[in-house]
């Protein structure tokens, strides 16, 4: 179970809300939060109850990335323990990546190097208009070595060149053009926002969902060559044969809502 930093309340929606509660360090992660939050995502992605995970935070910010007391103490580590330390990291960030339900950002505040990592490896993004930005590791002598793949495929390599290399802050409406948030809104209305994408999300079958993130991944970026041609198209053909599929179909055709949306479950 989680503890007092990172809480964890499943509704009776199945929108699981994950929220960081380290306040009084701008929601920074350690080595213990990091691998607290990893199994806790773990653990929600195998519960059939849960169908998306919020991920939020308590106070002013969202999150400060990485604590500064745990890298300085990092830093006096040995090279193979840097090593093993940073792939926890990685691993999280992978985890919430390529997590089998959709996720969505809450982002009230700001987010700096890290925060911006678990931004970007959320499906969407929301965030009030107050939040602010920074990749800001180049400040400190660092980079942002195992949050780079996720948040590059966010906002392009041309955006990462720039944000990357100044550190400088940048405010909502910037992160929304260049494609780190999906929608901005006014942070008194932030909550109702993010209830409003779960609803839309909710409106989508749990396997499907699952199984267009998976596909999503096995196409970016690659040539659309036979390999891809014939793996999407026996993707099409599973699903459409799937129960879920069926169900899908039918509901539309019959005007009537699918399965999922009437709170069992396919064959149930």
């Amino acid at each position: 179970m989680p503890g007092t930093e990172i809480l964890s309340t499943v509704g009776a929606d199945g929108v699981a809300t994950v929220t960081l509660n380290r306040p009084d360090v701008h929601n920074a992660f350690n080595d213990a939060v990091i691998a607290e939050l990893t199994g806790l995502l773990r653990r929600l992605e195998a519960d059939g109850a849960v169908r998306a995970v919020v991920l939020r935070a308590n106070g002013k910010s969202f999150s400060a990335g990485a604590d500064l007391g745990w890298m300085q103490r990092m830093a006096g580590y040995s090279h193979e323990e840097n090593v093993a330390d940073a792939m926890a990291l990685a691993e999280l960030m992978h985890v919430l990546d390529r997590l089998a339900k959709p996720t969505v950002a809450a982002v009230q505040g700001a987010a700096f190097g890290g925060g911006v990592g678990l931004v970007a490896c959320c499906d969407i993004a929301v965030a009030a208009d107050t939040a602010s930005f920074s990749l800001s590791e180049v400040r400190l002598g660092l980079i942002p070595a195992v949050i780079s793949p996720y948040v590059v495929a966010a906002i392009g390599e041309r955006a990462s060149r720039r944000y990357f290399l100044t550190a400088e802050r940048f405010g909502a409406a910037e992160a929304h053009r260049i494609g780190l948030v999906h929608e901005v809104v006014p942070a008194h209305v932030l909550d109702a926002a993010v209830a409003k994408m779960a609803e839309r999300l909710a409106e989508g079958g749990p396997s499907a969902q699952a199984a267009a993130k998976d596909l999503i991944f096995s196409v970016c970026r690659r040539p659309t060559d036979e390999a891809v041609r014939r793996d999407t198209a026996e993707r099409i053909a599973a699903i459409r044969a799937s129960q879920e599929g069926r169900e899908g179909l039918a509901a539309f055709l019959e005007k009537r809502e699918p399965a999922w949306r009437r709170g069992r479950g396919i064959g149930s």
